[in-house]
């Protein structure tokens, strides 16, 4: 006698990432009719940020071509979040990580990496995102046999994950209503996958690209294009426009979206709402409505030590922000 097959409930890590929630962001733009912001909620992923996407996408095109296999390592070069992603799959799926940082990321980052099981190479934090790129390029070449060199900021898989499914997921969520998409640039792969994709599926709508406005800024996981190791995946002809965003305003639009939108969201995640409303204000002024998706690509609970949060905001310095603020 067979026993029937045991019914499974639940779901796996894997079966968690993507389909994340958008949130308006309303009293943003109460002052601006018409104009609307929205953010995806990308800290739903389990891994909490938009880089699980990429990660799962690299990970599993590699175990299905035979790149992964047991007894290798994944190496990649991160600020963070990819790594953590890296990491949680790693523990997940049951293969070793080797990730090289600059070591000047957030304690928290540091004790999930920890907790996942990572080995972590530490890297100069003068060199930034670029120094951990040539150090991971580095070991690659040393010992090929050990590591799978995922390479996020080439691996075409990074763009793909966005292209077949945050796109998607956003033209579902507005009913093809998005007027402009606006992301940061990091590895580039959010913004050139869901951009193209976007404008296959309407190409009147605007995309446009935000980065650190200086090579030396706060603005973790973002890249200064002119001056930084440009991704391979990143084409700098994709976006209609390109926003110079500061650390500083990043900082207080932060602390205004958790204190009268109660949301906690990273630095990253508050530039690129920063940049939204730029966008809003400009549409509104033209008397234009206009709905405007952004990425929210992480939760603050990684940052929550940095000391911007608990330092005293001059009124001067939210001029430019715009909504409530305190």
């Amino acid at each position: 006698m067979t026993s029937a097959p045991v019914k499974t409930f639940g779901t796996t890590i894997l079966d968690r990432i993507g389909n994340t929630p958008l949130v308006r962001l309303d009293r943003l733009t109460q002052h601006l009719p018409g104009v609307q912001i929205l953010g995806k909620a990308e800290w739903a992923n389990p891994g909490g940020s938009v880089k699980d996407r990429a990660a799962s996408a690299i990970v599993s095109d590699a175990q299905r071509k035979g790149l992964l296999t047991p007894g290798k390592a994944l190496l990649d070069a991160t600020s963070g979040n990819t790594g953590i992603a890296y990491a949680m799959l790693g523990a997940a799926l049951g293969f070793p990580v080797v990730l090289c940082m600059p070591s000047n990321v957030s304690p928290e980052r540091k004790r999930i990496l920890h907790a996942y099981g990572a080995e972590i190479v530490w890297t100069d934090p003068a060199d930034g995102s670029d120094g951990a790129i040539r150090q991971a390029r580095k070991l690659a070449s040393e010992q090929p046999d050990r590591y799978y060199y995922a390479d996020q900021y080439g691996n075409d898989n990074n763009w793909r994950a966005h292209y077949y499914g945050t796109a998607n997921e956003i033209w579902q969520q507005t009913e093809g209503a998005i007027t402009h998409f606006v992301a940061g640039l990091g590895t580039s792969g959010t913004f050139m996958g869901t951009t193209r994709r976007l404008r296959e599926l309407n190409p009147k709508i605007k995309c446009l690209s935000m980065q650190p406005d200086s090579p030396f800024n706060g603005l973790e996981g973002l890249k200064h294009m002119e001056t930084a190791i440009v991704p391979p995946i990143y084409d700098p002809h994709l976006a209609d426009a390109n926003i110079a965003m500061s650390t500083e305003r990043a900082y207080l639009m932060a602390k205004q979206l958790g204190r009268t939108q109660g949301l906690l969201v990273g630095v990253s995640a508050a530039a690129a709402v920063a940049a939204s409303l730029d966008v809003a204000e400009a549409e509104a002024k033209a008397g234009r409505e206009a709905v405007i998706v952004t990425i929210l690509c992480d939760s603050a609970d990684k940052y929550l030590s940095e000391r911007f949060w608990t330092e005293k905001q001059h009124p001067e310095s939210s001029e430019n922000l715009g909504g409530d603020t305190e």
